[in-house]
């Protein structure tokens, strides 16, 4: 199990160079929420290794701040210029 969250964290590791450096702006918030994910992931699996019904909580509460945060992010992306033809 140790191994697994080990994997998972170094994935998450080598996708933060996407973050850093990635060509655009959505696979820069793509690989930001994948990170997110990875980290959930590894909630989960330290809940079932210490045995610890709380981190599987946590992790929800973290999940639902993950969808609100990229939700947030698309509309602020995708919205329109002010002064543009609609206006």
């Amino acid at each position: 199990m140790l191994y697994f969250i080990l994997a998972i964290v170094l994935s998450a590791i080598l996708t933060f160079y996407r973050v850093i450096k990635g060509p655009s702006v959505p696979d820069r918030i793509i690989a930001m929420n994948s990170i997110g994910v990875m980290f959930l992931l590894v909630l989960v699996l330290l809940s079932f290794y210490f045995d610890r019904k709380i981190f599987i909580d946590v992790a929800l509460v973290y999940g639902v701040f993950l969808f609100i945060n990229v939700l947030v992010i698309t509309k602020n992306i995708t919205k329109p210029e002010k002064g543009g033809v609609g206006d």
